[in-house]
């Protein structure tokens, strides 16, 4: 990104989180009042904690494979928060060494929301006794050490897009997997997917603003960088994830055809969140816009026709690949 391009960021940031305690405020919640993974699992400090645990594995037995693997991804996905944090901090207007601002303070807090995510599905998942631990602990270093590439940059625009995108899509996943474990005779599980799915909704809120302050200072550049973004297709934070003697992305694709099959996330959600945030951010109404961005309005407008028709063509495998994550 050029320097002029750079400054007018700079300055459109400054200017969305000039109030940013009082957003922090109404998105975040007060560590003291938050839950904690410690409140949805057994107690080993308590003299029931192996009955508690043997309820546990039962309540577990019956879970169909898809739903594990379902299950393990998404807490992989959610244990990667390293490289998520470290990739925010480096957006410009969070960057600001010599001046620290709000943005570096949004991005630890959050992080520090989601973290508990995967401490909480990690845990469950060893009292589960479904799972091989040792297989799911390779594959989240893995992604932890390789990294992604969201096409992002170091674009804030593109950054609030993305994470509007995608906490929009794991709010989905795990409310899904919260719905399924009930159906599957498992309310404790389904709970747990059901906090952390509030959560992912609170912290979309929060993005989606960001994107709403943005849009009402610098529509046309906002425009131009969301076409871009639906261009390049938001990927999924974990599209790297790979398994042992594996190469990477394959284990994503089975991942993504499980949770398909399942219909957990899909590409039709996939379309509706398109689909929500173009009403949200009232996209069809943005006016006063250079050329460029009125062509990737047009664009914009008529991509989940298209995408729908797509989507009609598209076939899912049946269940087929063994994962080495579960026993």
């Amino acid at each position: 990104m050029d320097t002029a391009l750079s400054a007018e960021r700079l300055e459109v940031m400054q200017h969305v989180g000039k109030d940013l305690d009082m957003l922090m405020a109404e998105y975040l919640k007060p560590i003291e009042e938050n839950w904690q993974p410690t409140d949805f699992l057994p107690d080993s400090s308590k003299d029931n904690f192996f009955t508690e645990v043997k309820l546990l594995q039962e309540s577990c037995r019956d879970l169909p494979y898809d739903y594990i693997a379902v299950l393990i991804g998404d807490t992989i996905t959610e244990e990667a928060l390293p490289t998520y944090e470290s990739w925010l901090m480096d957006v410009i207007g969070v960057d600001q060494v010599d001046n620290p601002s709000g943005w570096s303070q949004w991005v630890r807090s959050w992080t520090a929301e989601e973290n508990r995510h995967g401490d909480l599905l990690n845990k469950y998942l060893y009292l589960s006794g479904r799972v091989n631990m040792r297989a799911m602990e390779v594959s989240t270093q893995f992604l932890i050490a390789d990294g992604f590439d969201i096409g992002t940059d170091r674009d804030p625009y593109r950054n609030f897009i993305y994470t509007s995108f995608q906490e929009l899509a794991t709010n989905v996943s795990h409310r899904r997997t919260a719905t399924l474990a009930k159906k599957y005779g498992n309310p404790h599980l389904s709970k747990i997917c059901g906090v952390i799915a509030s959560d992912e909704m609170r912290h979309a809120k929060a993005y989606k603003a960001f994107v709403s302050r943005i849009l009402e200072v610098d529509p046309s550049e906002l425009l131009i960088a969301l076409e871009d973004m639906m261009r390049k297709k938001i990927v999924m934070p974990a599209h790297f994830l790979r398994e042992s003697g594996v190469k990477m992305g394959d284990t994503f694709s089975h991942f993504s055809d499980a949770a398909q099959r399942l219909g957990v996330y899909t590409t039709n959600d996939y379309i509706e969140i398109l689909e929500s945030l173009l009403v949200e951010w009232e996209i069809g109404a943005v006016r006063n816009v250079n050329e460029k961005a009125e062509k990737a309005r047009d664009y914009l407008m008529a991509l989940p026709a298209r995408l729908k028709r797509i989507a009609d063509r598209t076939r899912v495998p049946e269940l087929q690949y063994e994962f080495s994550w579960i026993s």
